[in-house]
């Protein structure tokens, strides 16, 4: 896993795509909260955002 951050941190600075990060940076605290969030009882709510 942290190999492959720090590719993709090599991809981004050699390519000049910072404008990635903050969408990546996004998608992964999403997945994060979807996660967490899947055996408690505020899941319905987080659900019904999707």
């Amino acid at each position: 896993m942290l190999d492959l951050l720090k590719d993709l941190w090599r991809f981004m600075r050699a390519r000049k795509k910072f404008w990635l990060a903050p969408i990546i940076l996004i998608l992964l605290l999403l997945g994060v909260l979807l996660v967490l969030t899947q055996g408690s009882a505020v899941a319905p709510f987080i659900y019904t955002l999707f």
